[in-house]
């Protein structure tokens, strides 16, 4: 199946993102409908000398520090949360630069004879959330920077498994200082509990609504992208 997540949102007023996720001041975000691999992605992490949380845009796609190649970035947008640990691409992130990646919804497309319809996919209540993430900072020849994020899956709640087999991994904000962590490796203990955050999200506290195929291209923006569906729309706007 295609990969997942692969759009997502992120809309809220800046004032209440400082509140939801610690952050001393009000971030500078223009509201974003339609966020896809490889464009900027707001991430909340920790900063390495303060130890205070930061928000920062980085690039939606991976880029190992090893890597002699920054394009790869696109093919690591998500990482299986089942085998982050190990994977050469993520190892290190996971131990030491991981982060959130907030968000008020993501899209998943449902197969429908020969078609896809969009789904627009949120908790119940609306309010915004956080995908467990992971950093990475690589530096090329020449000296440029690229900071770079992943998000992590894992599989699908009761109401995605109709949908996709994956599902974004959101975190509990009770979880966000555990996630977060100090700003030094995991030990194999702690990296066993963090572990256990990375499971599907409770079916009945989420809601999916049908949007319309104004969302597939990656270059529309704005509110039309949420629209519900009318019922005789068919998919098409």
């Amino acid at each position: 199946m295609a990969r997942m997540c692969g759009r997502y949102t992120l809309h809220t007023d800046p004032s209440i993102l400082a509140e939801l996720f610690g952050l001393e001041e009000s971030p500078f975000l223009a509201p974003r409908y339609n966020i896809a691999p490889t464009q900027p992605a707001a991430i909340v992490r920790l900063d390495p000398h303060s130890k205070k949380r930061e928000w920062a845009l980085v690039q939606w796609g991976l880029v190992p520090s090893w890597s002699k190649d920054p394009t790869i970035g696109a093919r690591l947008i998500n990482a299986r949360s089942e085998t982050v640990a190990e994977k050469p691409s993520f190892r290190a992130a996971f131990r030491r630069r991981r982060c959130l990646a907030p968000a008020d919804g993501f899209y998943e497309w449902q197969k429908s004879g020969r078609r896809k319809q969009p789904l627009y996919i949120t908790l119940q209540d609306g309010r915004p959330f956080a995908i467990a993430a992971l950093w990475e900072r690589w530096v090329g020849a020449d000296g440029s920077e690229i900071d770079s994020c992943t998000l992590l899956t894992t599989e699908a709640n009761e109401l995605m498994e109709p949908i996709h087999n994956r599902m974004p991994v959101i975190l509990d904000p009770r979880d966000y200082d555990l996630w977060l962590g100090g700003g030094s490796d995991a030990s194999p203990r702690e990296q066993e509990e963090l572990m256990h955050l990375l499971r599907p999200y409770p079916a009945e506290e989420m809601a999916a609504v049908p949007v319309s195929t104004y969302v597939n291209n990656a270059m529309n923006e704005g509110e039309r992208c949420i629209e519900p569906l009318e019922p005789d729309d068919g998919g098409e706007h």
